[in-house]
């Protein structure tokens, strides 16, 4: 049997390599995972409290409405219950949206490198996309606006962007907005949005009930540590959610993960501890790659993506073999390295691997 022919070339998300099969495959003792954008100091001890506390129901049913962690969470956000829609992470709301709202022949806006999933999603949905180059590793609002067609129904805004980190501020994405005609949905993702502490950038919380066209994702899975209980979240006008609930699959979220996310919700203070750390993390880093005299683009989440000036599985591969997992092979950007910001010793730990593998191609040069 054949499955829908618009499938049969598409790519399959790649994360990051996991640290057992370097280990095993290198032969190496110690291996720091710098690759996917985890949060290294883990989750609130609270969540894990609250999520170990569920086990003695695991063979119950979660609450597929996921009641409780709604309410706390439109009271965290200042939303209503009803305007909020969990998923095994928020790529399970982004495939949702692409189920609900596209049909084989709609438009679909986007940047040329962001967040893969959206590309991914809308093509097994059979949808025209139209990509847009980054201007300086940034969002051109405009020329994406400039794409807008009638047949345009979905415009996806990463912001922070992954992978390049880049911020599109709040006067931006307003005057963005106002021109977004009301057909087209506009999909901000934030999933990075808790390690910004820039006063420019925006809060899409804020800008809902101006713009009954805009949905904005988060998750649980960055600074909150819960990436592995996969659960995120889309928050947008009840009838927008009602589309997209029709879609959801039942039961598509874990009774431990809607605990741990309720108890990391009334844990601020370790999300303000996450965020300090991050913010010197990344200090030190393009520092050091400032000293390296390698260009990065402005780091708002919690990586940074910078040129090594050398094909970037070249550099991958040499790190590797030192025991870093890093982020290469951006479509865009050959050249350009992802790496995730971790502990003080990790970061340190990187940066040495880093000085190393420049001065080895050097010589080979």
């Amino acid at each position: 049997m054949q499955p829908k022919s618009n499938i049969l070339h598409l790519p399959v998300y790649q994360p990051g390599k996991p640290i057992e099969d370097v280990k095993r495959e290198l032969g190496l003792q110690e291996v720091i995972k710098l690759a996917s954008n985890e949060n290294p100091f883990g989750a609130s001890p609270k969540a894990k409290a609250a999520a170990i506390a569920e086990l003695d129901q695991v063979s119950i049913y979660p609450d597929g409405a996921s009641v409780e962690l709604a309410e706390a969470l439109a009271g965290h956000l200042g939303v209503r219950p009803n305007q909020i829609i969990f998923g095994t992470g928020s790529s399970d709301v982004i495939l949702m949206l692409a189920r609900a709202f596209i049909v084989p022949g709609d438009e679909t806006i986007m940047a040329n490198e962001t967040f893969s999933q959206y590309k991914h999603n809308v093509e097994i949905e059979s949808a025209n996309i139209v990509e847009v180059p980054l201007k300086d590793g940034k969002h051109d609002l405009n020329a994406m606006l400039a794409k807008v067609t009638s047949r345009t129904k979905l415009l996806w805004v990463c912001n922070p962007n992954n992978p390049t980190g880049t911020i599109v501020t709040n006067d931006e994405l307003t005057a963005f907005l106002k021109q977004v005609p009301s057909h087209v949905l506009v999909v901000l993702d934030e999933a990075y949005c808790e390690f910004v502490d820039d006063p420019a950038f925006p809060d899409g919380m804020k800008l809902l009930h101006e713009y009954p066209n805009l949905i904005v994702l988060r998750t649980f899975s960055k600074i909150y540590g819960l990436s592995s209980l996969r659960i995120g979240y889309g928050v947008g006008q009840p009838e927008t959610i009602g589309f997209i609930n029709q879609v959801r699959e039942p039961f598509n979220t874990s009774r431990m993960a809607q605990a741990a996310a309720k108890a990391a919700l009334g844990d601020q203070e370790h999300v303000a501890y996450c965020r300090e750390q991050n913010n010197r993390g990344i200090a030190y880093m393009t520092g050091e790659l400032e000293r390296l005299g390698l260009p990065y683009f402005p780091a708002y989440g919690n990586f940074v993506m910078f040129d090594s000036k050398r094909p970037s599985q070249e550099v991958f591969d040499a790190l590797l073999r030192k025991g870093i997992i890093s982020r290469p092979r951006w479509a865009n950007y050959p050249t350009y390295v992802r790496i995730s910001v971790g502990t003080q010793e990790q970061n340190e730990k990187f940066i040495a691997a880093l000085e190393q593998v420049l001065q080895e191609s050097a010589v080979r040069k």
